[in-house]
This record gives structure tokens, sequence and C-alpha cells, in this order.
């Protein structure tokens, strides 16, 4: 417990220097040793376009997610959309524009930081159908069959306890609701030393499980019609391994021949 509550902090304090610092021209990243430097290096060769998208607000695109999941999510005029771990907002101001003037779009973050730049975004915007809320997606702070829709970007796998994050998103929906969430997942283990890196754990990649293990969360927490909707490769360049690993250390990762991917999947709770 105390090592899930270590790395849960990790990546609240990884996440709020992105949010401060997003607005400089010259800071990238926060997950390595320096933020300055090395941010950019590891999120971005996950991130997807989203510029093409209508309801896209660049200042809410900060380059830290591995999938489009509103594009698979179904979402319809009038539907109530929660999107887990929000950051900037750059998911919900896409969601809002699908759901239109009749829904409403819940962000849910838990840093302060991410929080107050997302509802920065969305005052710039005069959004009066969009909030964001401080908490923890693992004890999602909403009522029981709140959620037409459950979205999320390359966050479930940053947290510890992804069997509770399941059983939150089937609580949160509605009956016959769905999710649709983009995620980093494994096939095949990573060397311990990798494991420990801190700045590989808060990039999304180290803290990331088998994916067998991932979909197994999800029928454990009784989702109905799971279907992995879009697969991509993910390639960690040299130039990252090699800021944060030693040369053993990346010579064991590449023999291992660990295969790194991001999914964006959807399930429904049939009731």
């Amino acid at each position: 417990m105390k090592k899930n509550t270590e790395l849960k902090e990790l990546v609240k304090q990884r996440y709020s220097e992105l949010a401060l610092n997003s607005n400089s021209s010259e800071l990238s990243c926060c997950c390595g040793t320096n933020p300055s430097t090395s941010f950019k290096k590891e999120y971005t060769i996950m991130s997807e376009d989203y510029s093409h998208l209508k309801g896209y607000v660049s200042d809410a695109d900060l380059g830290v997610g591995c999938g489009l999941p509103t594009q698979y999510a179904r979402i319809k005029k009038g539907d109530t959309v929660i999107d887990l771990g929000s950051g900037a907002g750059n998911d919900c101001f896409v969601a809002v524009a699908e759901t239109g003037e009749t829904g409403k779009v819940i962000g849910i973050d838990f840093s302060p930081q991410m929080i107050a730049k997302a509802r920065e975004n969305s005052n710039k915007r005069g959004y009066t159908n969009v909030k964001f809320i401080e908490g923890d997606i693992e004890n999602i702070p909403l009522d029981d069959n709140t959620a037409d829709v459950v979205i999320s970007n390359c966050v479930l796998n940053l947290l510890p306890q992804k069997d509770k994050i399941f059983k939150e998103i089937f609580r949160v929906l509605k009956p016959n609701g769905h999710f649709c969430i983009s995620d980093v997942v494994l096939n095949g283990i990573f060397p311990k030393k990798f494991t420990e890196s801190a700045a590989m754990y808060a990039g999304c990649i180290a803290s990331a499980i088998q994916k067998k293990d991932y979909l197994r969360e999800i029928e454990n927490a009784n989702f109905m019609d799971i279907r992995i909707e879009k697969t991509k490769t993910i390639s960690i360049p040299d130039e990252v391994l090699e800021e944060h690993l030693d040369k053993v250390t990346i010579e064991q990762y590449r023999s291992n021949d660990v295969g790194i991917y991001s999914i964006t999947i959807t399930g429904n709770k049939k009731i």
C-alpha cells in the first residue's frame, strides 16, 4: 500500500510540473529528472494528432495522450461524459462538441494544477456544461449511474490499482452505458531496473501491465462486449532509453523483445 501511494504521488508531481510549465515554449516534459529537457521525448512518442477534431483546443493539448478515445466512444447529443485523468481538458472539449449543449462533460484529475489549467481553458471559451473536479480515479468522486460514457486517455496504466479503477468505471456508468479508453499495454516483461525507473514509470511505459492482464481486469469488473478498436505499436527512441537507463538494462530490455502497444478499447455495462 505504501508503494502504491508513493507511485501515485510521483505521477501527481510530474503532471503538476507539466501543468505549471506548459505555457513555456522551452518546456517539453515532466517525466525525466530534468523537466525542462526530457518531458516530450517520452510522451510524444505515443501522442495522436487532435487538430482535425471538432472542439479541439490547442492550449489544452499537452501531447500526453496515446490515442483518440472520443473517436470510438459513440458519444451522442445529450450524453453525460466522464473523462478520467482529464489533464488540461483536451478530450473533454472534443467530447462536449459531440454531446452538444444538452449534454454534460465532467473531467476528473488528481493534480490541482491540471484542474486549474483545465478550468482556465474552459472559462476562456465560455463553456457552461463542462466542469472539472479534483479527485482520485481509483475512488471516483461521483454518484453511481452518473455517466452514459466514460473516456480516458493514457492515464489508467499510471495508477497501481487497475482492478479498482475498472470497478469504479462500472459503478459510475448508467445501465447500458459504455467506456472507451486509450491506454498502454505490454507483451513481454521489462527488466527490473526498467520498471524501477521513476522517469519510465511516469512516462506511461514501465507502469503498463500485460495486455492479457489488462483485459482480465475489465472482464472481472463485469463489462461485456469488450473490443479492441485500435492497436498501435510504440517504439522508444534510443535517446530516451539512454537518458534514463544504463547500457546493461537497455540491452536486457532489447533482448527481452518487449512489445509496447497503445490500444483503444471499448466495453459495455449491460444490466
